[in-house]
């Protein structure tokens, strides 16, 4: 039998290199759906605009949680089935085009959301995910057919890194879009810019890459397609001994990455639970996401055979693992708070005025002036956890009046049919809007009743202030204009103060010297050890560095830190989920990449589910999110020593067997 090969690649290097490119220009494209869609800017607008008619924030948040697991659901249901598919009939490239197709169509038509529209957004948004998901089972399957399997890692990474590129240049432009343009535009074109984006930029793997051989060339064999793929998957999970390392490993995958995934997708959250700012929160995304760049193309080349880089390589990210918390935790215990945004000290109550706190209006610190009555909505029709009572006004000199000690105050109000306007009052005058330098007006009225809207009002100074609601007949007609409802005022914790240049420069300067130490003791210091660091042991690496981003966030206080730690991600963040995925075309036939990606697929798809749940179940037993951070960290030891006892040798072996069988079949 002549020798061929289940991935035929080509002999020219430059046809070669060109597959390569065209492939990961792949993750160029759809990396923009994750930034803009899932990540950024489609989760607050669905709060904020599409769900703005649903009762609060809590029932818009609950909504998008539940659409995203409805569209999980489905493509883990999918996956191995249409991956098995297509290993049968060839057509790889087909179900990639037709998911991403779904997907960028169904991106496209979120510029027709508008204000009220969560059920047009929920849909658009889950038939998005499924293109998005669905898509990438195809994408990554086809990573055995497009690389060598010594190259696999380098190019995995590649990819990584090029999705961080393209999708934070296309979030930075829709940032942009969003701030200049006029109302909804800017997030609505942002979401068209998506779907165009990753239309163009699929093109070049639908042009260059070639469609896999299929697994069965004999279609009057195939009677039934897809009780065919059933029959091929069941005996699959039949078989799973022969494949015993191979599902060792998904087992060891779905572990840690669930820890992985946590961590990315609770960062924000967690910070501002801190207490740090929007700006702050935005640019830390931006920081990971084109730190990810460099730093995954180096994870790339740290199994590679042959790169006599590989010490500088490794020394670089040990020297990272150490400096950077080290100098962290001195830089917040030792430069002045306002410059790393460590928290200030708390608001106290005076003689004269309260401190930091809630305020209801059964509060005495709370004074309600004219004719008031206070009601009781039940949970369920708030759609909040508990019960909320609230002050109503009927009375045109209605007056709400708090005096606090602090700089900052939360205004958590309902609105309604029935609602009107408040006039703000702050020391007496009226309070000017930030954005529009005129007095403010809280407007109270829409169609339908929301109880969680909210307004932060801030001095221009911290110290002793007066704040007045006061009713303001002129906006509406009667009954309208006289009916307030407030829930309370919060008095908030002063706001953190940094130097985020300042902070960057200290980053920088650090990875200048550890770029020195690395060329200059590298080769001395780690020469020896590196001939030993597979893709296993690189994965293994990346875990150790989760680990210690676990322990230190758990400790965390101040803006420093948070960067510092934001970094510390970005250096392992796009590496381990690279060589994950070139590990598992390692150890999966090619013959059966369609198959067993779709499995994969699974398995992170279960990471996105089973992670949160562990975080938010710890957070609700321990009364915060600070030991939930904690907890994740094992995650990272279980995951990382079942992966520890993968035997790579005797799984690929089992592959190439597999595929070998495969190639019998066709010369038969």
């Amino acid at each position: 039998m002549a020798a061929i090969t289940v991935a035929h690649y080509p002999a020219d290097v430059k046809e070669y290199n060109r597959r390569i490119w065209a492939w990961t220009m792949y993750d160029w494209a759809n990396s923009a759906f994750a930034t803009t869609i899932l990540a950024a800017v489609l989760p607050i607008y669905f709060s904020q605009v599409a769900g703005s008619t649903l009762p609060t924030a809590a029932r818009a948040t609950s909504i998008w949680s539940l659409g995203l697991s409805i569209s999980l659901l489905i493509i883990g249901i999918l996956s191995p089935i249409l991956g098995t598919i297509s290993d049968i009939m060839r057509g790889k490239k087909k179900m990639l085009a037709f998911f991403a197709g779904l997907g960028i169509l169904g991106t496209a038509l979120l510029v027709f959301v508008e204000s009220g529209d969560w059920m047009l957004a929920s849909i658009l948004a889950i038939i998005g995910r499924i293109g998005f998901s669905g898509a990438n089972v195809f994408y990554d399957a086809l990573l055995a057919h497009v690389a060598r399997p010594e190259d696999q890692d380098r190019v995995s990474a590649r990819g990584y890194a090029m999705g961080y590129l393209g999708g934070g240049l296309l979030l930075a432009i829709n940032v942009v879009m969003i701030q200049l343009l006029p109302g909804t535009w800017g997030a609505r074109l942002s979401f068209l810019s998506v779907a165009a984006w990753w239309l163009v930029f699929s093109l070049p793997l639908l042009r260059w890459v070639p469609e896999p051989p299929a697994a069965a060339l004999k279609v009057e064999r195939l009677k039934n397609l897809i009780s065919e793929s059933f029959a091929r998957l069941a005996s699959t999970l039949r078989d799973i001994r022969q494949y015993r390392q191979l599902f060792m490993y998904l087992l060891a995958f779905l572990i840690y990455n669930d820890g992985i995934g946590t961590i990315i997708g609770v960062a924000a959250i967690y910070g501002a639970e801190l207490g740090f700012g929007s700006v702050e929160l935005i640019l830390a995304l931006l920081l990971v996401q084109f730190v990810g760049i460099p730093y995954s193309l180096i994870f790339g080349r740290l199994p590679t055979a042959g790169d006599g880089r590989r010490p500088f390589f490794l020394a670089f990210i040990l020297f990272n693992l150490i400096a950077l918390p080290a100098l962290g935790i001195s830089g917040a215990r030792l430069l002045p708070a306002n410059l790393v945004g460590a928290p200030p000290p708390p608001f106290q109550s005076t003689a004269t005025a309260v401190g930091e706190g809630v305020y209801t209006p059964r509060s005495e610190a709370i004074k309600l002036i004219g004719d008031w009555t206070i009601e009781t909505v039940p949970a369920r029709q708030a759609g909040l956890d508990r019960d909320l009572v609230y002050a109503k006004a009927k009375d045109s000199t209605a007056r709400v009046q708090l005096r606090f000690n602090g700089q900052k105050a939360r205004i958590l109000h309902s609105t309604g049919p029935d609602h009107g306007t408040w006039r703000v009052l702050l020391n007496g005058e009226p309070y000017l809007d930030p954005d529009t330098g005129k007095p403010l007006e809280i407007d109270g009225y829409s169609p339908s009743v929301r109880y969680d809207v909210s307004r932060i009002i801030v001095a221009d100074s911290p110290g002793e202030h007066l704040l007045e609601l006061v009713n303001d007949s002129k906006k509406y007609p009667a009954p309208h204009a006289m009916t307030i409802a407030l829930v309370s005022i919060e008095v908030l914790p002063p706001a953190r103060e940094n130097n985020l240049l300042m902070i960057l420069g200290i980053i920088l300067a650090i990875e200048l010297v550890g770029l020195g130490l690395a060329a200059l003791l590298g080769n001395r210091l780690f020469g020896d050890l590196v001939r030993h660091l597979d893709t296993k042991r690189s994965i293994l690496l990346s875990l150790l560095v989760y680990s210690v981003i676990a322990i230190w966030g758990f400790f965390l206080n101040s803006t420093i830190e948070f960067w510092f730690l934001a970094w510390m991600v970005s250096i392992v963040q796009g590496g381990s989920q690279a060589l994950s995925r070139s590990l598992y075309a390692y150890l999966s036939p090619a013959s059966k990449s369609g198959e067993f990606f779709g499995l994969f697929g699974v398995m992170e798809k279960f990471s996105a589910m089973i992670g949160p749940l562990f975080f938010a179940a710890a957070g609700a037993i321990f009364g915060s999110s600070r030991p939930a951070i904690l907890s994740i960290i094992a995650f990272f030891i279980i995951g990382g020593l079942l992966l520890a006892a993968v035997n790579v040798e005797e799984g690929r072996k089992v592959a190439e067997a597999e595929d070998a069988a495969f190639l019998r079949a066709l010369d038969g």
